[in-house]
């Protein structure tokens, strides 16, 4: 008779890799099933832990999901991008739209887990991940303000309300694609977004010294001619035969 099989013992992880295990599963499933269709059963199953592992390092499954959005945002924070310095504002404004847009299309159920769920939430700013979230759309703010400052953009609008519209406008480009009713092109939306802003508030550009030295003086060449016409036209009429002008009467005298 064969000698019984031992049972295969699986190596007790760390208490930050097991914490890091479970929020890479509840990541991959919240992709697959969206935030409403995860359940912590499943997650620990996948894990290869009891669901009561999980109770011990997050308070809810709520709480599970925000810390992945936190660790999700902290990542994005951490990326590196080519700085949008020097760039001029509508060069920059394209970019970092583009990032925000690609984002989207890259995590659309962290962001719908985000937008629908965390941020209706009367606590939401007292959460961290909205302080994230304030970081992260920071540097369109800051492309903004430099925009005035260089006299790229006036600045007759708020700044924070360009800013609420540029990311409204993202939002409203991939509302649908986020219900999964549509799409969107990230390329269009970048340059439409971008460009709508930038002409809007775009400051009237002032001709420099030689240039506007030779806009002078076409206008007045300009000017000259029409006068000279006028002229001409005035003494034609003066001396047409049979043509006769009539005084205007003296002020009083009707």
């Amino acid at each position: 008779m064969p000698p019984p099989r031992s049972r295969p013992t699986t190596r007790r992880l760390p208490r930050d890799e097991r914490i890091s295990r479970i929020m890479s599963v509840t990541r991959a499933m919240l992709a697959e099933k969206g935030h409403d269709n995860i359940v912590t059963t499943e997650v620990a199953e996948r894990c290869g832990i009891s669901e009561a592992t999980i109770y011990k390092y997050f308070e809810s499954k709520r709480d599970l999901l925000i810390q992945v959005a936190e660790q999700w945002f902290d990542e994005l924070l951490r990326e590196d991008h080519r700085s949008v310095a020097g760039r001029g504002t509508l060069e920059a404004l394209r970019q970092l739209v583009w990032r925000n847009l690609s984002v989207v299309r890259r995590e659309p159920a962290l962001t719908r887990f985000v937008l629908l769920d965390l941020r209706p939430d009367p606590a939401y700013r007292s959460m961290p991940v909205f302080e994230l979230n304030r970081r992260f759309t920071a540097q369109v703010t800051e492309v903004l303000v430099e925009g005035v400052r260089c006299g790229e953009l006036k600045d007759d609008v708020p700044v924070s309300l360009l800013r609420d519209m540029i990311f409204g406008c993202i939002e409203h480009q991939t509302w649908a694609f986020l219900r999964g009713e549509g799409n969107f092109s990230v390329e269009e939306a970048t340059d439409g977004i971008a460009t709508v802003i930038f002409r809007g508030m775009r400051t009237t550009p002032s001709l420099p010294g030689a240039a506007a030295q030779q806009g002078l003086g076409e206008a007045v060449a300009r000017l000259e001619r029409v006068a000279a016409k006028l002229e001409h036209n005035a003494a034609g009429a003066a001396t047409r035969p049979g043509r006769q002008t009539r005084a205007l009467p003296e002020p009083g005298s009707s």
